[in-house]
């Protein structure tokens, strides 16, 4: 037996997480508790960064104009990306694709400036940044999930005008507007798998043995 392994509840937890997260689109009113609201942002900050860097930078939207200007924003690029998907424009346009104005918490996820002193780990690879940003968002994710709260990524926006409506400075990127917020209930599937948008594809086709597109078939 594996003396590092957490007992069996605890796992089964961690799995039961990861399985039932949702990016969710529907939201309560109800504010949220401010330790709940601690717990959560200290979990996104214990998250795995490349050379330590910690490049996440957390905006909270407390003002209702500032939060309807985001929303703007957001409605811009919808019917921008509605009109690219072309045959499917019609069909996208029914989605519900954020909740800015009705969850309890609005906050951006954003790169810091001056990532380019950071070299460990970004070298060859300077997107580490954002890979390290996308972690800590999974973090609050699956936080916020195990505290039954929904967690939102709304990625249409244009980032360069989000950066200046909120004062960010150059060389800096604001990622994702996640909304936060109570929820009736959670989707028992993703919501774009449940609209019918897109499947979840057999994870066989993406295991690989040794080379591209060898099959690995051994695990499975």
């Amino acid at each position: 037996m594996n003396p590092h392994r957490y007992p069996d509840p605890e796992c089964a937890a961690v799995y039961r997480v990861i399985y039932e997260r949702r990016d969710m689109r529907h939201f309560l009113p109800d504010p949220i508790e401010p330790e709940v609201l601690s717990r959560l942002l200290r979990a996104a900050h214990h998250a795995p960064s490349v050379g330590f860097m910690q490049p996440w930078r957390f905006i909270r939207i407390s003002c209702k104009t500032l939060r309807h200007d985001i929303h703007a924003l957001v409605e811009q690029e919808r019917i921008a990306t509605a009109q690219a998907l072309k045959e499917r424009e019609d069909e996208f346009m029914k989605l519900k694709v954020e909740g800015i104005l009705d969850c309890a918490e609005l906050w951006v996820a954003a790169l810091c400036d001056q990532r380019d002193q950071h070299i460990f780990g970004r070298r060859t690879m300077p997107q580490m940044d954002l890979a390290s940003l996308a972690c800590a968002i999974q973090n609050l994710w699956l936080a916020a999930r195990a505290e039954g709260l929904g967690l939102g990524w709304v990625s249409m926006f244009d980032p360069e005008l989000l950066r200046k409506r909120l004062s960010m400075p150059e060389g800096s990127q604001p990622i994702a507007i996640l909304c936060l917020g109570h929820v009736e209930q959670f989707y028992d599937k993703p919501m774009l798998e449940q609209e019918h948008w897109a499947d979840r594809k057999d994870l066989n086709h993406f295991l690989y043995d040794n080379s591209w597109n060898k099959p690995c078939c051994q695990l499975l």
